[in-house]
């Protein structure tokens, strides 16, 4: 911890983000999640070269998921004991390293093990990422440039690979993400050496603070079940209602831009408007989109859910985030988030299609995700410490 200590004195202070810091985090958590961001045409290239059945492509998407979810829990030792720039530069390196491999396996399992240690290290460097960020002195800014930064990067992966993979296959994905991540690593130290709040003072998170924690954590979970079991589905619900393929698709395209258009609008507004309001606001259009879905949506009407939805699913998020790094600038909290996402992502889907099947129908999912919705504002607004 001493090293740590002697460490901070020598870096910039974090009540500014300087805009090395701000490129780290942005790019770093940019770049890890590109799989999964790109994962309709990364699924359907294994389908074609590897001959992969949909349920071993389903496995290695959740391996990859759950490798980031579970770097979280060796994250709860070495965040407040291990200088967070040498970690980056050893999660950038694993990255780099498993992603070069993978372009030279041919087997199923040794693909697995190695998109497995790709998501554990890119699983790090995003809670570093995290943690980074709930210590400067906007986080709801720069968590909104966070989350754009990942849908950027998706939808260029999405508009390019295709193109890519017909005339290079699957390594080329992973060469260029190995070439990326070299590209940053000198990045790596702009990052704090820890966190102030456990560096400095070696104090932990504020005395009451952790009922409003559980609260935060429990608010984020609910958050991602609803969003994730709604968007699912979204393209079951545009099928039932009679739009076709290609106008929905066209639809959910667009939707992502919306996407990007919601964390910017985050990024800029940051403390400018009081967070409250932005979180009603916020939820409160969240919650109408998924409502309009219900019955059989004209096309004007699903088309205005589903843009609304997604605008409003990423713009409520830095907000979120923000209000963690609130209750616990020392980073273990953000680290916990990391967890409950991957969390919330998985149980969404797997609810939602029973509720389906159950039910025959998309009422009760659509019904049950905007009062989720609701109940994940109730749990933030019990955590928040602050106007």
């Amino acid at each position: 911890m001493n090293t740590q200590t002697h460490a901070i004195a020598d870096q910039p202070s974090l009540t500014t983000t300087s805009w090395s810091l701000l490129a780290a985090i942005v790019l770093f958590a940019a770049i890890t999640p590109t799989i999964l961001m790109t994962a309709p045409a990364v699924a359907a290239q294994l389908a074609g070269q590897w001959q992969l059945s949909p349920s071993r492509i389903g496995d290695l998407f959740s391996t990859e998921l759950g490798a980031m979810s579970l770097a979280t829990l060796p994250a709860f030792w070495w965040l407040k004991r291990v200088d967070w720039r040498q970690a980056a530069l050893v999660a950038g390196v694993l990255f780099i390293a498993a992603n070069l491999l993978s372009m030279l396996v041919d087997t199923y399992s040794t693909l697995l093990a190695l998109r497995f240690a790709s998501a554990l290290a890119g699983g790090s460097l995003m809670i570093i990422c995290l943690a980074s960020a709930a210590a400067t002195a906007n986080p709801s800014r720069v968590y909104g440039l966070w989350v754009m930064g990942q849908l950027v990067v998706g939808a260029i992966g999405l508009g390019v690979l295709p193109g890519l993979f017909a005339r290079y296959g699957l390594g080329a994905c992973y060469l260029i993400l190995a070439g990326l991540m070299t590209l940053l690593l000198p990045l790596a130290r702009c990052f704090p050496a820890g966190s102030p709040a456990a560096c400095q003072t070696g104090s932990e998170a504020p005395p009451g603070s952790r009922g409003k924690a559980a609260l935060g954590i429990l608010g984020v979970l609910t958050f991602y079940i609803s969003l994730s079991g709604i968007w699912t589905f979204i393209g079951s619900i545009s099928a039932s209602a009679g739009i076709s393929p290609q106008h929905s698709g066209e639809i959910l395209a667009i939707a992502t831009v919306m996407g990007i258009v919601g964390a910017g609008c985050a990024s800029l507004i940051g403390t400018r408007l009081p967070r409250l309001l932005l979180l009603f606001l916020g939820y409160g259009l969240m919650a109408g989109a998924v409502l309009l879905l219900l019955g059989q949506p004209t096309l004007m009407r699903f088309a205005l859910a589903a843009l609304l939805f997604k605008f409003t699913w990423t713009f409520i998020l830095p907000l979120i985030l923000a209000c963690l790094a609130d209750l616990d600038p020392t980073g273990k909290l953000m680290n916990a988030s990391n967890l409950v996402i991957g969390g919330g992502l998985a149980i969404g889907p797997a609810v939602a299609g029973r509720l389906i099947e159950a039910s025959g129908g998309f009422a009760p999912l659509l019904i049950d995700g905007a009062g989720i919705t609701l109940l994940s504002l109730g749990l933030i607004l019990g955590s928040r410490t602050k106007a």
